[in-house]
């Protein structure tokens, strides 16, 4: 598997614009296979279906509450799907653990390779199984998903370079932020569910919500998140004594018969906290694309997976994508307007229009690909641009340094 991963995406890695058209080409792939699946189930009887698709199917064409489609899926679907989720993240947990060490870029080129294939595979499978509509819908929710997430890398690489975290360490801090980030969305997946099922006005205020997001990061999309000023890292500091070292990975060690915190500690209440805000961002903007729980958990799951060879991928990359806040503040504008356009057409007027998931899809990809070759060509015309993350707030500048080296607290 390396050698092939390696065989395709070295060539790609080693011009950035070509590796943008062929991810671009692949979404349009996704794109026509949905609407084929649509086109397709249009035509097919609903009696050779197979009993869980034909109910999907059958909810489909009756009208609901909330003017949209409902999703079907058994018990036994889910039970299968979390399990191979889970399958797929002990992997990462056990390689993390059972061997400590720095991922080199073979590595990473390949199991990066290998996620995007599953998260590829399961669409297909799903789009073919309960048809193109839904199918569109987790592809969609899975770009944007995956768009957030390289934001998100963003913010881990800070706090890596902040916090000085060794390189044989990075990937087991990698590890828990995924299973973090996975436990807090499966819980917003929940609460936000919930709360669209009981409350159609929660479309208005998540609309808003993004609007409001995309708006701050706009504005201060040139800035870094001040992972010195976290409410969580700023407390531990004071409350907990902290060891000067990694201590080989350890959370806790005893100096002198003191039990003490290392630095690792830190860094993982760090990630914790930007993992919580990240949630909050991300789970309205997929519900903005589907409001199915299903698709909007394994578009969240398959989209995280990834993130930790991702990491080690594209890290060297991502001070190139200089204008990657400002292409996701238009993509969380862009699905907030539709959140409010849809609580419009459903609690005021049915006359109102709403934006159909395979244009979400084609505009998030559209403003990807964009922002991915623009960046790239001012970066070559300016080698000092560098790219920033983005803050939702400003933040007062810092002192100049006295040109010591930052240490890991």
């Amino acid at each position: 598997m390396c050698s092939l991963a390696q065989a395709v995406c070295r060539p790609a890695a080693g011009s950035p614009v070509l590796l943008t058209l062929w991810i671009v080409a692949v979404g349009a792939l996704m794109l026509l296979y949905c609407q084929y699946c649509v086109e397709q189930d249009a035509s097919r009887p609903a009696a050779g279906l197979h009993p869980e698709a034909a109910s999907a199917k059958a909810t489909a064409a009756a009208p609901i509450l909330k003017g949209g489609p409902v999703l079907d899926i058994s018990a036994l679907t889910w039970a299968v799907t979390i399990g191979l989720i889970l399958a797929l993240l002990a992997v990462d947990l056990i390689l993390a653990a059972a061997r400590p060490h720095r991922v080199g870029y073979g590595e990473a080129t390949a199991w990066s390779v290998f996620y995007i294939l599953v998260a590829v595979g399961f669409g297909v499978w799903f789009a073919a199984r309960y048809g193109g509509e839904f199918g569109t819908e987790y592809f969609a929710g899975y770009i944007v998903e995956k768009s957030l997430s390289v934001d998100n890398l963003f913010v881990f690489v800070i706090i890596m370079t902040t916090f000085a975290v060794p390189a044989e360490h990075q990937h087991k801090v990698l590890t828990f932020g995924i299973v973090l980030a996975l436990a807090m969305r499966a819980i917003f997946i929940a609460l936000g569910a919930t709360l669209l099922a009981l409350f159609s006005f929660m479309f208005l205020l998540f609309g808003l919500l993004l609007i409001y997001t995309a708006v701050q990061l706009f504005r201060h999309r040139d800035e870094d998140p001040d992972i010195e000023d976290n409410v969580m890292v700023k407390a531990a500091r004071r409350l907990l004594p902290i060891t000067a070292d990694y201590v080989g990975g350890r959370l806790t060690t005893r100096v002198d018969g003191r039990r003490m915190v290392t630095p690792l500690l830190i860094v993982l209440l760090a990630i914790g906290s930007i993992d919580l805000l990240f949630a909050l961002d991300s789970i309205p903007a997929v519900f903005g694309v589907t409001q199915e729980p299903y698709i909007v958990f394994t578009a969240n799951a398959f989209a995280l997976l990834g993130l930790r060879a991702l990491f080690f991928l594209v890290k060297g990359l991502l001070d190139r994508l200089v204008y990657l806040a400002a292409g996701l503040s238009l993509i969380l504008a862009f699905i907030g307007v539709k959140l409010i356009l849809h609580w419009a057409h459903v609690d005021l007027y049915d006359g109102v229009p709403e934006i159909p998931t395979p244009i979400s899809l084609a505009v998030i990809a559209l403003v990807l690909a964009v922002v991915t070759v623009a960046s790239l060509i001012k970066t070559r015309r300016d080698p000092t641009a560098k790219a920033h993350p983005g803050s939702l707030r400003a933040h007062p500048p810092k002192p100049a340094e006295s040109g010591q080296e930052a240490g890991p607290y």
